[in-house]
């Protein structure tokens, strides 16, 4: 596996290599009970992950044994035969990370979310290892690692080999839609505000069917709780599917081990059928 070597050049981050890997410096002030600091605001590097089930629903939702595996483009099986996932399927309860508890879908855009709920297995963008987008990076069942410079931030996930840069205090526009947004970042107080735009339409926000249009803008706050802790609030607007602006709300946790870093998950090779089966050559 190929290293990162992440160093700060002239206040900025730069990037070396494809996998990543820092000391957890700041786990190291928890034992103390104080916060590092960069530039005199609180500091965020570290790898964090989640304790939550929102990848499968951001909405409260009790324990289901899942979709089924149907005849189609996800795996080869014979016309009538349905592959059952059983318990490895499944999808585990939640009390939810919507304030609220529900997401304030636009008539059409609760039709066409149940739609995709039907059709999970054939149009959610992690089966075929498309990059996140935000806010689902930061609460799939992966890690990811935030790296912190006074003018620069770097967010590396795991899935996909996903990342982005926070540029600080910039009026900056996005030059073009993405998967992952345009971030920029700012501070108020101890809190770090990331507004991201900038996005495609091709993201969801959960495996419920969760989606959302180019339209969309996402505020983020980082606020520090203890060394360890994040909380962790997502602000998130666009008026082509919502009615209103809704937020969601979890804590983040520090890897606290000493050999905490991210590994590989290159998923491509995982769904290689999927995503280019249909160009394979056909022979009598």
């Amino acid at each position: 596996m190929q290293l990162l070597a992440l160093m700060t050049l002239t206040g900025s981050v730069a990037v070396m290599g494809r996998s990543y890997a820092e000391p957890n410096t700041a786990a190291h002030k928890a034992a103390s009970g104080t916060i590092d600091r960069v530039g005199g605001h609180p500091n965020f590097s570290g790898v964090w992950s989640v304790m939550n089930s929102a990848n499968w629903n951001i909405e409260p939702h009790l324990a289901s044994a899942g979709l089924e595996m149907r005849p189609g483009p996800v795996v080869p099986v014979p016309a009538k035969a349905i592959v059952a996932l059983g318990a490895v399927g499944s999808v585990p309860a939640g009390m939810g990370v919507v304030e609220g508890g529900t997401i304030p879908y636009k008539p059409d855009a609760l039709a066409k979310r149940q739609d995709n709920q039907k059709h999970y297995l054939q149009r959610d963008p992690e089966i075929k290892c498309d990059l996140p987008g935000v806010p689902r990076a930061n609460y799939q069942p992966f890690p990811f690692q935030i790296v912190q410079s006074p003018q620069t931030i770097l967010m590396a996930y795991e899935f996909a080999s996903a990342s982005r840069v926070v540029r600080m205090n910039t009026k900056e526009e996005a030059p073009t839609d993405s998967w992952m947004g345009w971030s920029r970042g700012r501070w108020e107080g101890e809190s770090l505000i990331i507004d991201v735009n900038g996005f495609n339409d091709q993201t969801w926000l959960s495996r419920a069917g969760d989606f959302h249009t180019d339209e969309m803008k996402v505020t983020e706050r980082y606020t520090l709780a203890d060394a360890d802790h994040i909380n962790y609030e997502a602000t998130i607007d666009d008026p082509k599917t919502f009615t209103r602006p809704w937020k969601i709300a979890f804590p983040l946790y520090r890897h606290t081990e000493k050999n905490a870093q991210l590994l590989e998950f290159k998923c491509v090779e995982f769904v290689e059928e999927l995503m280019y089966g249909h160009l394979r050559k056909r022979t009598n």
